[in-house]
């Protein structure tokens, strides 16, 4: 019984709190169980404590801002599985509970450097790479977000991937129950250790290889200059980012449809609302 588990695990409980508790673990448990059974399944690994501590969190920590980072290589579907997982809390009329911090909108202005190389190919040729954690500004991201953790609103950039400026002045973000973090390093050292829960977004690299050349195409990287990319999103995923996966409290399976991510998703949150408000 999940009752025995958490007796021993936080004996600070009230018997109400466990009880609670036990109806979201085991609750989500068969959520779980039941994804399993798919040809895909939109969980992949999941660890021994995760259901246990968002239980807890969930009815122990109301007043406290969850925060979930979010991470997988380029063209992984993070994006895809942030945007279901809002139109969960949409339908389930969870407006104002989340709030959505993408690594994307962080990465440092470098317009100075394309115009002086003049093309996206010559600006690779010089060993330029947008693909390591220096080319964002994670500093000012994990700053943010301890803002918003703390229950204040912050302004975030936002990036032009074709002319490479940054906006220091991109949308508000108001502080929510849930801070919904993705991207390529939210799980670097030195983020990692402040997030809740950490997702991993696993997709085969030739898939991921097939949707990246299509999304450079729409970001105004063709011919060499993609091939010149790709191949520097390749080798520095290895170092940077797959490690991620071993640390990662979930791995989220990329090749999902959007419907089913949406379902599963939507069975979450009903779950936790049906329980907590019981």
């Amino acid at each position: 019984m999940a009752t025995d588990f958490l007796t021993s695990y936080d004996y600070y409980s009230s018997r109400r709190d466990m009880e609670i508790i036990s109806q979201i673990v085991e609750s989500l448990k068969n959520i779980l169980e039941e994804d399993k059974l798919q040809t895909q399944p939109l969980f992949l690994k999941t660890s021994e404590n995760l259901i246990l501590n968002i239980a807890r969190k969930v009815v122990q920590e109301k007043k406290k801002t969850f925060l979930i980072g979010i991470t997988g290589e380029s063209a992984s579907g993070k994006t895809v599985f942030v945007d279901n997982t809002i139109k969960a809390c949409v339908k389930e009329k969870k407006e104002g509970i989340y709030t959505v911090i993408r690594c994307d909108d962080y990465y440092k202005d470098t317009s100075k450097e394309l115009i002086e190389a003049g093309s996206y190919e010559a600006l690779f040729k010089t060993g330029f790479s947008f693909d390591t954690p220096d080319a964002i500004d994670l500093e000012l991201m994990k700053k943010h977000l301890m803002k918003l953790k703390t229950g204040k609103e912050i302004t975030s950039p936002k990036y032009d991937f074709v002319t490479c400026v940054s906006d220091p002045n991109g949308d508000i973000k108001k502080p929510a129950k849930v801070v919904l973090t993705e991207g390529l390093y939210v799980l670097n050292e030195g983020l990692r250790d402040i997030m809740d829960v950490k997702v991993y977004v696993y997709t085969p690299l030739e898939v991921i290889k097939d949707r990246w050349y299509r999304r450079a195409a729409l970001r105004g990287k063709t011919g060499k200059a993609a091939d010149l990319q790709f191949q520097d999103v390749n080798k520095t995923a290895q170092q940077y980012i797959r490690p991620a996966y071993q640390i990662s409290d979930a791995v989220i399976n990329g090749m999902v449809s959007q419907e089913y991510i949406q379902e599963i998703t939507d069975k979450i949150f009903y779950t936790l609302q049906k329980i907590v408000e019981y």
